[in-house]
């Protein structure tokens, strides 16, 4: 279940950095499935995106400068690179270009609120973005704060962590479990490639943010709480409470957005928000401080309670090879072992299918 593959999946979009990070005039560095690029709007406003190594010495173009005409100077000797990568300006001698001075331009798209990349070789397919509709600016939802932590570890375990929300009870214990939803009636259904977790609980008494959501008062009620995951690594949580025995359109919840983004083999990129849902009983409520309160509530339990419980997992896995090559699997693993074994089949397919002729014509003689 939980393992640190060394492959990914290229042919999919991968969440770069929340739109608001992205500012105009900046080049901002980010590394995605062991690839470095640098990030920049174009005096179009959209986000672009290119390999971040100068083919001259070898330098980080994110320490140069944007310049008009959307061209990245390179800091160090100045060469320039337009759109597509090609590089566009020697200052040097007889300013000639070499035809291997080039990089890779990847092709970026913002939606939800997040700058979206693709880094495989087949054609960019937006229709691949997970809907994180509730993001959008007009989707009348209060949106949290926006967020993003960096983890020491391999993205499957953070998925893992999210996809097996049984650990709440004790990792998370007042925050978003307690010792009344340890219990749950888990399903886990497939529709094509998106697994959706299931656990409801009923008559409990809710945890601390799911109380704060609703009455606040500790009353016993219902939970309703569905995650899904969509290839390779995002996540949705919908959870909420409401009356014991009634309809969940009575209650309040949230949707939790979680994205993310393997950066090498033992880092992951984490960006996470939420959005209120459901009924809000309180009309005289503060808003904005239910918002700060929800972001703080949520960035204390990823920062502070999982992320140095998945990063002692990966240190574990590393350093003890042998003792950690088969866990032992419950019946609260079914939808971590789901998604990941549809994982690894689109990564072996992907993979099947970027064989050459030639190559595949050699495996054969081998053999």
């Amino acid at each position: 279940m939980i393992c640190e593959q060394s492959t990914f999946l290229k042919n999919t979009w991968y969440a770069a950095m929340w739109s608001e990070g992205l500012q105009e005039q900046q080049l901002v560095p980010r590394t995605i499935i062991n690839v470095p690029l640098v990030f920049f709007r174009r005096e179009s406003g959209e986000a672009a995106a290119l390999t971040d190594i100068c083919p001259h010495k070898f330098a980080p173009l994110h320490m140069g400068k944007l310049l008009p005409g959307d061209r990245v100077q390179c800091g160090y000797h100045g060469l320039e690179f337009g759109l597509s990568g090609k590089c566009v300006r020697n200052p040097h001698g007889a300013e000639r270009i070499p035809t291997s001075c080039k990089v890779r331009s990847f092709t970026t798209i913002e939606r939800h609120s997040m700058v979206w990349v693709w880094m495989g070789d087949d054609p960019a397919d937006a229709s691949l973005i997970p809907d994180y509709s509730f993001m959008d600016e007009d989707s009348g939802f209060d949106i949290a704060k926006r967020d993003f932590i960096k983890i020491e570890a391999n993205y499957r375990m953070v998925a893992d962590n999210l996809m097996d929300l049984s650990h709440s009870p004790f990792l998370h214990d007042g925050v978003i479990g307690g010792p009344d939803t340890i219990k749950a009636n888990i399903q886990v259904e497939q529709n094509g490639s998106v697994i959706k977790v299931h656990r409801p609980k009923r008559n409990v008494r809710p945890p601390g943010l799911l109380d704060r959501l609703y009455l606040r008062n500790g009353a016993p009620v219902d939970i309703w709480s569905t995650i899904r995951w969509s290839p390779p690594c995002y996540i949705l949580n919908d959870t909420g409470a409401y009356p014991p025995g009634g309809q969940p359109s009575d209650g309040s919840g949230i949707f939790g957005a979680h994205l993310l983004t393997p950066e090498t083999e033992h880092t992951t990129l984490y960006h996470f928000s939420a959005a209120r849902t459901g009924r809000v009983l309180d009309p005289a409520e503060d808003q904005l401080a239910f918002k700060e309160w929800l972001s703080v509530a949520r960035r204390h339990a990823f920062q502070n309670q999982d992320e140095p419980m998945i990063e002692a997992q990966s240190r574990m896995l590393r350093t003890y090879p042998g003792l950690t090559a088969q866990p032992v699997l419950l019946e609260i693993d079914a939808g971590p072992v789901r998604c990941n074994r549809i994982l690894s089949e689109l990564i072996q397919q992907e993979q099947k299918s970027t064989l050459s002729p030639v190559a595949s014509n050699s495996q054969d003689m081998d053999s």
